[in-house]
């Protein structure tokens, strides 16, 4: 009984850790840090410009993945690449939670 019961705490301890990097953004801090990327991207997450494409509603997953391949220069962009290069993590995680919370429109 005592092991189930570790194994249970054990396995809810890992599930919730896979999802802290996606779930750890703030909205609100991702609006106010949208202002930069507005001018390509759009404030409600459409583009602007027919090069930029649409972020809002796409998984947070993504858009960290996507934001930490520019900063690092393993994906390869002029613009996003120099945009990205400042972002600290937790800049790049409320971004992408603000850019979801738009929802596909």
């Amino acid at each position: 009984m005592r092991f189930a019961l570790t194994a249970v705490v054990l396995a809810g301890a890992l599930a919730a850790m896979s999802d802290a990097s996606f779930a750890a953004g703030d909205v609100k801090a991702g609006r106010a840090k949208a202002t930069a990327c507005a001018a390509c991207h759009g404030i409600d997450g459409m583009s602007k410009l027919p090069e930029a494409p649409n972020l809002a509603g796409q998984t947070e997953e993504y858009l960290v993945k996507a934001l930490n391949d520019f900063r690092s220069g393993e994906r390869k962009n002029e613009m996003m690449s120099m945009m990205a290069k400042p972002l600290s993590d937790a800049d790049i995680a409320n971004l992408a939670a603000y850019y979801h919370s738009l929802g596909k429109q």
